[in-house]
């Protein structure tokens, strides 16, 4: 099992303009530097260290509304690398499973260290995301045992791993509601199987889990009830996201501006131009900054703006590269050209759980 340090600095006193500050430096240096080699397969632990030590990964703890400002921090990553942006929601979202866990056993054990990034690792929310919603079955089976939970099964992909990593999955229970808990990478019992390679997305540590009569005690467990665990945070794990998005559109727009020198004569007939792009973006930050204000609103209303602006989150982002590839042309078509990588992200973005087409269903399954 992994060894917890004691030593992690303590996220709730970090200041967050200057989180910010140190998260935009070292991506505009040593990430930039990376992002190809992250692009090509590289999973960048080192990288995700530094992060962690500027605070990028504590940023949402402390008093009061703090999501807005993590979603900032993911945005300067994803600006430079959507890659390393993902990975950063996953560290993220598996602090924000415990922020928001009423098991003190778990939070006490995990949290600083996770908000700190001693312990890595994300989150394996996409089959049980679908399952809710009847696109899926639970992949994960658990049964109840003296102390804890006897859990197997396979989960195809669950990204942010490695061999020292945890995540948090949710298992099914005869006769009883789904547990959601940490998942120990570590454990003899679970098994890392590397993916066939991706469209992008390869240097994220996205592995297939194969879990065999795994032990998970009760200080691990988040929930013993994963449906009413999920209402209360599932916002927040949406909203999140959107650090992806608004990270990859700044950098889009960036480009096409890039070439408004060399090309915008012949650019100024295309339909989509910067400035509209950026208007687009604005107003989709602006939306998900209101949103953050209140993550557990429990009305209908509120969940029905967090749906739409994720589905919009991922639209945009489509389109974000889709006219940056237009405006960049043959230069953003050869591989050495950010432009390309930029595309082939954004569809991540699009297809990410919860991808477009669940968010339409959703979407749909809602009261008028």
């Amino acid at each position: 099992m992994t060894a917890l340090s004691p030593h992690v600095p303590s996220a709730a006193a970090l200041d967050p303009e200057a989180v910010l500050a140190q998260i935009g430096k070292i991506a505009a240096t040593d990430l930039s530097a990376w992002a190809r080699a992250i692009d090509e397969g590289t999973y960048p632990a080192t990288l995700m260290h530094r992060f962690a030590d500027a605070g990028a990964f504590g940023l949402h703890l402390g008093e009061g509304n703090r999501l807005g400002a993590a979603i900032e921090g993911m945005s300067r990553i994803s600006e430079v690398c959507t890659s390393t942006g993902f990975m950063a929601w996953c560290q993220n979202t598996l602090v924000w499973y415990l922020i928001n866990s009423e098991n003190a056993a778990a939070r006490a054990k995990y949290l600083a260290a996770a908000a700190g990034g001693h312990v890595l690792g994300g989150t394996a929310l996409s089959n049980p995301m679908k399952s809710f919603f009847g696109i899926e079955t639970l992949k994960l089976k658990g049964t109840r045992v003296e102390g804890g939970y006897k859990v197997k099964g396979i989960l195809p992909w669950v990204s942010n791993l490695g061999p020292d990593h945890f995540f948090g999955a949710i298992f099914a229970v005869d006769g009883a509601e789904p547990v959601m808990a940490l998942i120990d990478c570590a454990d003899p019992a679970v098994t890392l199987k590397p993916c066939e390679p991706f469209l992008a997305m390869d240097g994220t540590g996205t592995y297939a889990v194969q879990v065999r009569d795994l032990f998970v005690p009760d200080e691990m467990v988040l929930a013993h009830e994963a449906m009413g665990f999920v209402k209360k945070m599932r916002a927040g794990f949406i909203l999140l996201q959107a650090g992806m998005a608004v990270g990859l559109m700044r950098d889009c727009i960036a480009m096409m501006r890039e070439v408004e020198g060399p090309l915008g004569h012949v650019n100024r007939y295309l339909e989509v131009q910067p400035d509209q792009m950026a208007e687009t973006l604005a107003d989709m930050e602006a939306e998900v900054a209101a949103l953050c204000e209140t993550p557990f609103d429990p009305s209908p209303d509120y969940w029905r703006r967090v749906v739409g602006a994720r589905l919009l989150a991922g639209e945009k982002s489509v389109e974000a590269a889709h006219n940056a590839m237009l405006h960049c042309g043959a230069r953003g078509y050869v591989r050495a050209h950010r432009c390309q990588r930029r595309l082939r992200e954004a569809y991540f973005v699009a297809i990410v759980t919860p991808a477009t087409k669940q968010l339409r269903l959703m979407l749909d399954q809602m009261p008028a």
